[in-house]
């Protein structure tokens, strides 16, 4: 039986993520996933392609109040703001709209990063549609609201790596919302097209494009050499041959709690290469 073994909720866009052991999965994702992101001088997002050290700011929400801690940072504690000034903010080439955190935030990420940064939220009344097979919504994550993943794939995966001499990756470089366990057959998840877990259902979007982002140690970072990109793109390139595919984004069609521990069941597969 197939079963959830992990939920990780990542508030900031490319900072560290808090496991949770359940939660209730929103049309946007675990609770806080992506609501907030740091940007640079020009508005656009920062991500761990060019700034690893992302990796290390955690961040805790208690309530209104967002703490952000970093090793060899300390930390920087703001009341969380919903209600000032919208600004224009960019995920890579799209534009949105942002509400600034203030200095204090500005300041704290400005020092750790070593780059002029500032915080923004997704303002109370994002309406964002994400595409994909059955579309959805999100905050500020690159696609989709919940990334999927299976650690037979994943297991899968460091067979091959350590076949070719190199190290084993962890979970983390992935940076899913659900893990699941269970299942012996590696990308099984590509196959999934409808899935009730808990009191939740979800409707696949689309296969997730792997970046320079899996190349990152999440827990010194800065970048830990060519693998896991270097044996994904010896057999998990897209059709068109582009990046490599390893993961699923999903859509939430029906809002509801989930638990570690909750039963995945498939409601639609799609049918098998060669049916």
């Amino acid at each position: 039986m197939a079963t959830v073994v992990e939920l990780t909720s990542y508030p900031v866009k490319g900072c560290a993520g808090v496991p949770v052991s359940e939660a209730l999965l929103s049309e946007a994702g675990l609770p806080h996933d992506r609501s907030f992101m740091v940007i640079g001088a020009d508005g656009v997002c920062r991500t761990q392609r060019r700034d690893p050290r992302l990796a290390v700011i955690r961040p805790a929400i208690d309530g209104h109040r967002l703490t952000l801690s970093a090793p060899g940072a300390g930390e920087v504690a703001i009341d969380i703001d919903t209600t000032s000034a919208r600004r224009e903010v960019k995920v890579f080439h799209t534009p949105y709209l942002g509400i600034d955190q203030g200095e204090d935030a500005a300041a704290w990420l400005s020092r750790t990063l070593g780059a002029p940064s500032r915080l923004v939220r997704v303002p109370p009344e994002h309406d964002r549609v994400t595409e994909g097979w059955i579309p959805g919504t999100c905050g500020y994550a690159d696609s989709g609201a919940v990334h999927l993943l299976s650690r037979a794939s994943l297991d899968g995966l460091n067979r091959r790596i350590a076949g070719a001499g190199g190290q084993a990756v962890p979970m983390s470089r992935f940076r899913p919302s659900i893990v699941i366990g269970g299942w012996d057959e590696p990308h099984r998840e590509d196959r999934i097209r409808r899935v009730a877990i808990g009191g939740a259902e979800l409707g696949f979007a689309k296969f997730t494009d792997r970046c320079a982002v899996t190349t990152v140690d999440q827990d010194e970072g800065v970048k830990a050499g060519p693998e896991p990109l270097r044996t994904l793109a010896g057999y998990r390139r897209g059709p068109d041959g582009g990046s490599p595919l390893f993961g699923c984004q999903f859509s939430v069609t029906r809002a509801g709690k989930l638990a570690v521990g909750d039963e995945v069941a498939v409601v639609e597969w799609d049918a098998p290469p060669g049916e």
